[in-house]
């Protein structure tokens, strides 16, 4: 018997609809949207959007903004639908404010409320954070549909929290993406005010943990905290973040514009660059600064800014050291894949109460650009050990201003060493940590979850393997070699 032709007719509707969503041109993409956009319900079942919700976007340069927008507009270029929520402010500029509706590459942006107070008062900054919340979670149910993905990161923090009730409510598919753990990180900053609510936020926190499609942690000592707190293990794994390692190539000092534009090309430099935020600490350093401060060929040099710069060039000029010392503002993005290739060896560092809340990802950028990393950190925690695993580096206990000193000096005595942990470094981004990788499995989590995190959970997926072997002698022209 032949079907009907209604029954025909839905048959081939159903057909064309799943092919159309996916080669990402069906037509109902391609209507001309109104300046009050909203995905068209009649392709939320066959094809989903992944609405991204985090404090910045695009074009802000904030890192959570930059990889953020990185993954959206990868994903976006594969035919995916994707949407942000966001504000309409900027991390560094108060002033500016963003259009409430706009098209990027393919990535709708759908921007509300913004913060009025700024990061210096705590009373302020927590009046922004509960208008964001109430914002973003007001979108989330105004614009997702029943099937569509929403993937929330953690700033402001403790987002999740705000989005789940309304995610679990609607039927959306939800994924945390987190970047530090709140309150924790503010607990172990010092932030003392939080600790009559803190169980209650924790637990908040956890609910939304617990109810998640996929929980995603940064780190492995990230996802051992969240397991701790309650997470499912089988729902909880691990996509490390990643820089743009096609930009980001080793770059001898001969070849370098930047580092002879700076002076700096009879000398031995010891580099950071980024954030000098609460999380990390600089008296080791300083430390070990004053012990080499009779060595002539050896500079400090920083570029950025953050909470705790202002109080380091006041300790340098205070104990005589601004001899050693280079300050600069933050670059232009354009110039990063010279202004890392600058250092002949990074600095890096984390308390060590913040391991598992926190993960120094410029660690990552500093191994694109195939650079050795000395760590001021707990040596058995996350950078420690992966310094201790592919040989990029050294790690020293945060206080232990002679051994930093002794470390530096050997990379200034033993280039070659110090050479061989920086092709060490690029080697373990090629093959572990590349962001091809890194957006692969983002890809594979939004596609086909379950396999996702299947092979994630256990290791099948390269941003996860730790079963290395290093050769660390400077003889070893190809860096880490695989068992």
């Amino acid at each position: 018997m032949k079907p009907r032709a209604s029954s025909r007719r839905l048959l081939d509707s159903k057909k064309n609809n799943r092919l159309d969503c996916e080669a990402g041109i069906g037509a109902e993409a391609k209507r001309v949207r109104s300046r009050r956009f909203s995905f068209p319900t009649s392709a939320m079942t066959a094809c989903p959007t992944i609405w991204f919700i985090n404090r910045f976007f695009f074009p802000d340069h904030s890192a959570t903004s930059q990889i953020l927008s990185d993954l959206a507009f990868h994903l976006a270029s594969q035919g995916r639908r994707v949407g942000i929520i966001t504000s309409r402010g900027v991390y560094d500029d108060p002033a500016v404010e963003l259009p409430a509706f706009e098209t990027v590459r393919g990535v709708e942006i759908r921007r509300v409320g913004r913060s009025r107070f700024g990061r210096n008062n705590l009373a302020g900054r927590a009046v922004d954070y509960a208008g964001l919340y109430v914002a973003f979670a007001a979108a989330v149910g105004r614009y997702a549909r029943k099937g569509d993905w929403i993937v929330a990161k953690t700033d402001p923090p403790l987002l999740s929290a705000a989005i789940a009730p309304v995610a679990q409510a609607k039927g959306l598919r939800l994924v945390n993406w987190l970047q530090d753990v709140y309150p924790e990180v503010a607990l172990g900053l010092g932030l003392h005010a939080l600790r009559p609510i803190a169980p209650l936020l924790k637990a908040a926190r956890n609910y939304s943990l617990r109810i998640a499609e996929c929980n995603v942690a940064i780190g492995e000592r990230m996802r051992e905290h969240l397991l701790r707190e309650g997470a499912p293990p089988e729902r909880t794994v691990v996509i490390p973040n990643w820089c743009d390692d096609e930009a980001i190539k080793p770059l001898s000092k001969e070849e370098n514009p930047l580092r002879r534009q700076w002076g700096l090309m009879d000398k031995f430099v010891v580099g950071y660059s980024g954030n000098l935020g609460r999380a990390h600490e600089y008296d080791t350093l300083v430390g070990a600064a004053e012990i080499l401060r009779d060595e002539p060929n050896i500079v400090f040099l920083f570029i950025g800014g953050g909470a705790l710069m202002p109080g380091l060039k006041a300790e340098v000029e205070r104990r005589a050291l601004s001899h050693m010392f280079r300050f600069f503002p933050y670059q232009d993005a354009s110039l990063l894949p010279q202004s890392l290739c600058v250092p002949d060896l990074h600095w890096i560092s984390l308390r060590p109460e913040m391991e598992g809340l926190i993960v120094p990802s410029k660690f990552y950028g500093i191994a694109a650009a195939g650079r050795a990393t000395v760590a001021v950190t707990e040596p058995l925690g996350e950078v420690g050990g992966l310094i201790e695993n592919f040989g990029c580096g050294e790690t020293v206990q945060p206080e232990d201003s002679a051994v930093l000193a002794t470390a530096i000096q050997r990379c200034t005595q033993k280039e070659a060493l110090c050479e061989a942990m920086g092709r060490n470094a690029r080697a373990m981004l090629d093959r572990t940590f590349s962001s091809s990788l890194c957006k692969k499995s983002w890809n594979d989590i939004l596609t086909s979850p379950e396999i996702a995190l299947h092979q994630l959970i256990n290791c099948n997926a390269p941003v996860s393997r730790r079963d290395v072997t290093v050769k660390e002698n400077a003889s070893n022209p190809n860096g880490i070699s695989l068992p």
